[in-house]
């Protein structure tokens, strides 16, 4: 049996270090994006930003979009619900902003058979203006720079990319073990992001195509029935042999807290779209978080009470443990440190995030690899109040909601 752990221990120790690489990679890519002269590429833009309730700082997260340094644009807020406690805070962002761009409040119907997100932004790109060249659309919750909207749309001025992306990272309003546990395990998903433009996926939350994309790949049809927005996107533009820019300029700061029973909730929710619409990827985390936590326990035990017949693999298993944390460590110190390249307003928030980022990775893989053992379980999320049933990429069941 030692002899399996040797070999698992060596294939975490070489993942690990390519791991670490790729935070290399990131960092430097950041730095070469920052690098770029500002982007002269200002087509007229739509922002179509979809609205459920309050979230934390909604109105600070609204005013933001108003606050672009960019001429030609509008913003649609899209609800389903005209008396949603959303709508009083857009009506004021929206007054407050008018000299900078102009918005309008679309109320979508009631979705039956598709994510309530899904059917706002299908009936929301039916209200652009004729002038819009370019579609962007940003989650509620994201709180954009003052740069997001022109550095986000500037790799669309090349005809040959089909769409530019973001990426969230969380930050807490006040520190506590759930939020930074949260925030440790999204950063995971953040760092795949990169310069090679065919493995990048689309996030829903900060993400541009243009207008003629758009429609020539047929997204809004496409997004009937659907429960994940973006997954429909990567796999459209992979499909059509597009390429997706992550742009680290649009990372979005999401400034809020979460309870435990929240983070695992939210987690869970993300592992589950992720075995319905990306498959190999759901089985990746899931095969990858097993080894980790079983060399890592493995390595543990046999460095208290080694086997008496196998001399030495105390030595070995200190020496994992020492390598492969290493290596995390380093991984998570680079991309906390290509993450403050962007967020710059947040660096007081992120020099405390140092020692939360740096410690919680070895928590991460153990949440999941729970987070996608529950996926194997059930099919079932809660999102923003309504209860889903994923059927498949193409079908989604609405259980209950929530007022």
């Amino acid at each position: 049996m030692i002899f399996i752990f040797y070999i698992f221990a060596a294939i975490l120790i070489f993942f690990s270090y390519k791991s670490f690489r790729g935070g290399i990679d990131y960092l430097n890519f950041f730095k070469k994006e920052l690098a770029k002269p500002k982007s002269n590429f200002t087509p007229f833009v739509s922002i179509i930003a979809p609205c459920r309730g309050l979230d934390e700082d909604l109105e600070r997260n609204l005013t933001a979009l108003f606050r672009q340094d960019f001429p030609n644009y509008e913003v649609i807020f899209v609800v389903d619900d005209e008396k949603d406690e959303a709508v009083k805070v857009i009506e004021k962002v929206s007054r407050e902003g008018a000299k900078n761009a102009k918005s309008k409040i679309v109320v979508a119907r009631k979705a039956t058979e598709s994510a309530q997100k899904a059917e706002n932004l299908r009936e929301a790109v039916l209200h652009v203006s004729d002038q819009s060249k370019v579609f962007v659309f940003v989650d509620s919750d994201a709180r954009p720079a003052a740069n997001w909207l022109r550095d986000l749309i500037a790799p669309l001025e090349d005809e040959k990319i089909g769409a530019a992306t973001g990426y969230r990272w969380f930050i807490s309003k006040k520190m506590n073990f759930a939020s930074e546990m949260r925030s440790a395990w999204n950063a995971s998903i953040a760092s795949t992001l990169g310069a090679n433009l065919k493995k990048n996926f689309a996030w829903g939350g900060s993400m541009a195509m243009r207008r003629e994309v758009f429609e020539n790949l047929k997204i809004r049809e496409k997004w009937q029935g659907i429960l994940s927005d973006d997954f429909v996107v990567t796999r459209a533009m992979k499909a059509a042999n597009l390429p997706i820019y992550f742009v680290p300029q649009a990372l979005t700061a999401t400034v809020e807290n979460c309870t435990f029973g929240e983070l695992l909730e939210f987690t869970t929710r993300q592992m589950k779209i992720t075995r319905v619409y990306a498959q190999s990827l759901w089985i990746q985390a899931f095969v990858g978080a097993g080894l980790f936590n079983l060399v890592m326990i493995s390595a543990v035990i046999i460095s208290i009470n080694p086997p008496a017949t196998a001399g030495g693999s105390d030595i070995f298993a200190l020496f994992t443990l020492i390598l492969v944390s290493f290596f995390s460590i380093g991984k998570s110190w680079l991309r906390l440190k290509a993450v403050a390249l962007i967020l710059k307003e947040y660096d007081n928030e992120l020099k405390k995030q140092f020692w939360t980022q740096n410690t919680l990775w070895i928590l991460s893989s153990a949440l999941y690899f729970y987070n996608c053992f529950q996926a194997l379980l059930s099919r079932k999320i809660v999102w923003r109040g309504i209860t889903y049933q994923l059927i498949s990429p193409e079908r989604t069941s609405i259980i209950s909601i929530k007022d």
